[in-house]
């Protein structure tokens, strides 16, 4: 299993990002896939997940709003749109799949919001 974050970067309050995770080695639609994010001294907290066929999302109560996920099973990749960004959101995002076979991390993509 391969999960392969990219997107993240330097943006300005009130600026928008798009992260992608490309994702290998297992069956995508079949599995609900989720964005985490950590900050420094902080643990990794879920940010949004998605159902494997994309009919159902779940968003933390810190980002409901401002964030969507997404995902294209034909692509095997799944997004977070992340708009009306705030400095809060800073952290390293990580893409998550839950298998039969196990528990799955991308190695992560900065996000900071900074001006």
């Amino acid at each position: 299993v391969q999960l392969v974050e990219s997107g993240g970067g330097l943006v300005e309050p009130g600026g928008s990002l798009r992260l992608s995770c490309a994702a290998s080695g297992f069956t995508f639609s079949r599995y609900r896939m989720s964005w985490y994010r950590q900050s420094p001294g902080k643990e990794r907290d879920l940010v949004a997940f998605i159902s494997r066929l994309g009919v159902s999302t779940n968003y933390a109560d810190s980002v409901k709003g401002r964030f969507t996920i997404s995902r294209d099973n034909a692509k095997n990749t799944v997004y977070l749109q992340m708009n009306s960004l705030k400095p809060e959101d800073t952290a390293v995002y990580y893409c998550n799949v839950k298998t039969t076979e196990g528990d799955y991390w991308g190695q992560g993509t900065q996000v900071t919001v900074s001006s």
